[in-house]
């Protein structure tokens, strides 16, 4: 009887210390009276860009505002040091004053390869020029999975394609946190840490429908066995453990906040602007007008806020050309137009430098908003060049309530859609690619075939595709 008293009182006192501990590292974080988050930068916080803010911005009555980034802003990746699995994880960020033959001198350019059109699908089939094909066979179909939803096949489709190039986060494992207040109504785009007693931790934000997924193999290479997990909107604050193995959801319940009047879309277009893209670009083009008139009507009639962030490669015209978000929506009509595909060559792309733009340097909207990115690309990113990596920046992007919805535009290769469907599986997003009556020939023009790992998918024109993700998007906002 004692021994077994003695036992039970030493796992008390392991379990409050643990709780004490996790408490004093989150008062850090977020210590009372509550003011503008401040980030954490121990040392095995790496998962974050340094820069990492949470949205703020108040409002986008703002005309177009350009920067462009070139690829002498980047700095070369520093040199490992400490645990091997950080290795590949060091947070990078554009610096201030770096020139670009400083990083030149560091970062030797790839040999330079010939301009074309034409993109290499694999190593069987190269995809002809797309003035050649579907530019004139009306309108763009395509279909989507819900990688989240089908949880299960999406883990057989990274098991069948782990041989691609990639950076690996491990999402095998996950917990589906349900943010919702005391009355029962669902809190979106609540504020959210999940920390480990060894400082390993990661930020994410509700969805509209106050859900997010929690992946602790991510962001925790120690495999800790509980986490504080600490949930905030506006004054209201609340933080319970999360115990591995215990359950497959959180339900946390926070007391009622102020409601926003009107619902709020911050939407932004990342497009790759290479020579291979011109198809896409003039369908978005095109389609735009019908897409902003359509999720305006809706039937929440969202302060609509648009973006564009478009990218090609080194040694083209511009590397990556950002517009801020903006409510004109007949000034951003006028830049989407002046866009035009050009560049390429070799088959990966800027994506990831163009993703750190739009995840941390856009005026993304504070209070409540629904945030989305529609990706349209035909490349994967190029993971040699140094600078950010997909990988850190989806992270963030959960971590500011950042929706990834990945679209694979014709001659997409494996690697591409391993890695768009990571992106959008972490994010809570969609995988999206374009369908056409003979999947092996984009000149067939519009059907319901893809090359691509899918399975059970419907099919839409692609403009009805995106307004029917925003459509669902908004409808899970709790009701006024």
């Amino acid at each position: 009887m004692q021994n077994t008293f003695k036992r039970v009182t030493c796992a008390l006192l392991t379990q409050a210390l643990m709780t004490a501990h996790l408490a004093s590292a989150a008062n850090a974080i977020w210590p009372d009276p509550m003011p503008e988050p401040v980030y954490p930068s121990a040392p095995l916080r790496v998962f974050m860009q340094p820069n990492f803010q949470a949205p703020s911005a108040s409002h986008c009555e703002r005309g177009i505002e350009t920067r462009e980034v070139s690829d002498g802003q980047l700095r070369p990746r520093p040199p490992a040091i400490g645990n091997p699995w950080l290795r590949d994880r060091l947070p990078e960020a554009y610096p201030s004053g770096a020139s670009a033959a400083a990083h030149k001198a560091a970062v030797p350019a790839p040999a330079a390869a010939p301009r074309a059109e034409s993109r290499v699908a694999d190593t069987n089939m190269r995809i002809a020029p797309r003035s050649q094909t579907q530019q004139s066979m009306g309108p763009v179909t395509a279909g989507m999975v819900d990688d989240n939803a089908a949880f299960a096949d999406y883990l057989a489709f990274r098991a069948r394609n782990q041989q691609v190039p990639h950076r690996e986060r491990d999402v095998r494992e996950r917990y589906l946190l349900e943010v919702s207040d005391t009355q029962g109504r669902t809190v979106p785009d609540a504020e959210v840490v999940v920390q480990a007693a060894n400082g390993a931790s990661t930020w994410l934000r509700t969805d509209a429908g106050g859900k997010a997924w929690i992946h602790p193999d991510a962001f925790d290479p120690g495999k800790s066995s509980v986490y504080e997990v600490t949930a905030r909107q506006g004054t209201s604050q609340l933080k319970v453990l999360l115990q591995r193995g215990q359950k497959s959801a959180l339900e946390m319940r926070l007391e009622p906040g102020q409601r926003i009047a009107r619902t709020k879309l911050d939407l932004v277009f990342l497009v790759d602007a290479t020579g291979s893209m011109g198809d896409e670009i003039d369908k978005l083009k095109s389609s735009l007008r019908s897409i902003t008139a359509e999720v305006a009507a809706l039937p929440s009639h969202p302060d609509l806020c648009l973006g564009l962030v478009a990218y090609r490669d080194r040694g083209d015209e511009f590397f990556v050309r950002s517009h801020d978000l903006t409510n004109d929506v007949n000034a951003f009509q006028g830049v989407l137009n002046a866009l035009q595909a050009g560049g390429g060559g070799d088959e990966p792309e800027a994506m990831n430098e163009a993703l750190h733009e739009a995840v941390h340097h856009l005026h993304w909207r504070g209070d409540q908003t629904t945030r989305m990115v529609i990706l349209v690309a035909d490349a994967p990113p190029h993971l040699d060049y140094g600078g950010p990596q997909y990988d850190d920046d989806m992270m963030a992007a959960l971590g500011k309530g950042i929706k990834l919805m990945s679209v694979g535009a014709s001659g997409l290769n494996k690697q591409g859609e391993y890695i768009q469907r990571q992106m959008a599986q972490y994010t809570g997003g969609r995988f999206i690619f374009l369908t056409y009556a003979d999947a092996s020939n984009p000149a067939s023009g519009p059907g319901r075939e893809t090359v691509h790992d899918v399975r059970n998918y419907s099919v839409q024109t692609l403009d009805k595709l995106v307004v029917r993700l925003v459509r669902e998007e908004l409808d899970k906002l709790p009701k006024s």
